[in-house]
C-alpha cells in the first residue's frame, strides 16, 4: 500500500477528510522553504503537494507564478526540489509528497524521464501531478511513473464531460484532483453545492478518492468543500502568505487553521 493509499485509509477510519497543502519548493529561498515543508505535517497537513519551479506555468495564477520566479531566483530546480524531499524524509517517512509541475523540466533534465523517476523514487516522492500531459500522452510519463511505483494523479475539471472522463481516470491512481473552477489557481471561489455532483460522478468513474482544489482560501471554504469531497487542497492562499514575507510560524498557523476546517468537513 502506498503512502497515499495508507493516508486515505487512515482518514476514512477516523471519519475525517484530507487536507492537502501546496507550497513551491525553494520559495522564497531554500532554507525558509525547508522549514515550512518540515512544519506542514504538525500543522495538520495530510498530503503535501510540492511545486517544482518553472518559468512558464499554464495552470497557475499570478500568486503561484510569482512563487515560481522567486524560487528560480533563489536557485530552485528539479534537483533542488528532490534534495529538499530527501532532507524532509530524514524526519518524516509517513506524509505523502506529490510533485506538481510541468513536463518541460522533467523532459529536459539530464537523463530524461527515466533518471527523473529513479531520482524521485529514491528521494521519497509518492506521486506526480503534471498538468500539461493529457491522457493521450500517457506513454511519455504516466505509465513509466506507475511502473516505477509512483502514483500519477490526473486533474478533472468542470468541462470534463462523461465522454472525456473515462480517458482522464483510466491510468490515474492515488486520488483524482478535481479543479473546482474554470481558470487558473487563485481565481474564483469554489462553491460546494456546484462541486458536489461532479465529485460524485468522478468518484464513481474512478473508484478513487476525489480531492478538490482551486478557489479555496479560508478554513470555512475548506470545510464546505471537504464536506462534499474526500479532501480539500489549498495553495495560493498559503503561497500568498509566504510571498508577503510572513514568519514561518505565522504561515504554519494559517495552514493549521485551514487543516482544521478541512478535517471538520
Amino acid at each position: 500500500m502506498s503512502r497515499i493509499d495508507a493516508t486515505f485509509a487512515r482518514l476514512r477510519a477516523d471519519h475525517r477528510k484530507a487536507f492537502v497543502a501546496y507550497v513551491m519548493a525553494c520559495d522564497p529561498d531554500r532554507e525558509t522553504s525547508a522549514q515550512i515543508l518540515a512544519g506542514l505535517p504538525k500543522a495538520g497537513v495530510d498530503i503535501i503537494e510540492l511545486g517544482m519551479p518553472f518559468t512558464d506555468p499554464m495552470a497557475d495564477g499570478p500568486t503561484i507564478e510569482a512563487a515560481g520566479h522567486r524560487a528560480l531566483a533563489a536557485g530552485g530546480s528539479v534537483s533542488e526540489t528532490l534534495a529538499m524531499v530527501r532532507e524532509f524524509r530524514k524526519g518524516d517517512d509517513k506524509t505523502p509528497i506529490v510533485l506538481m509541475g510541468y513536463y518541460n523540466p522533467i523532459y529536459a533534465r539530464k537523463g530524461g524521464v527515466d533518471q527523473f523517476l529513479t531520482d524521485a523514487v529514491d528521494a521519497g516522492i509518492d506521486g506526480l501531478i503534471v498538468v500539461d500531459l493529457p491522457p493521450e500522452e500517457d506513454a511519455e510519463l504516466c505509465l513509466p511513473a506507475q511502473v516505477a511505483g509512483l502514483n500519477f494523479i490526473r486533474l478533472s475539471t468542470p468541462t470534463t464531460d462523461d465522454k472525456r472522463l473515462p480517458a482522464v481516470v483510466a491510468n490515474t491512481s492515488g486520488f483524482v484532483y478535481y479543479v473546482a473552477v474554470t481558470g487558473v489557481t487563485g481565481g474564483a471561489s469554489a462553491d460546494a453545492a456546484t462541486v458536489a455532483p461532479d465529485v460524485a460522478r468522478i468518484r464513481e468513474a474512478a473508484g478513487l478518492p476525489v480531492v478538490v482544489g482551486f478557489g479555496i482560501s479560508t478554513p470555512e471554504a475548506a470545510q464546505a468543500i471537504a464536506s462534499v469531497a474526500d479532501g480539500a487542497v489549498v495553495g495560493s492562499a498559503i503561497v500568498k502568505q509566504i510571498g508577503e514575507g510572513r514568519p514561518v510560524a505565522e504561515v504554519l498557523d494559517f495552514v493549521a487553521s485551514l487543516a482544521e476546517g478541512a478535517h471538520r468537513g
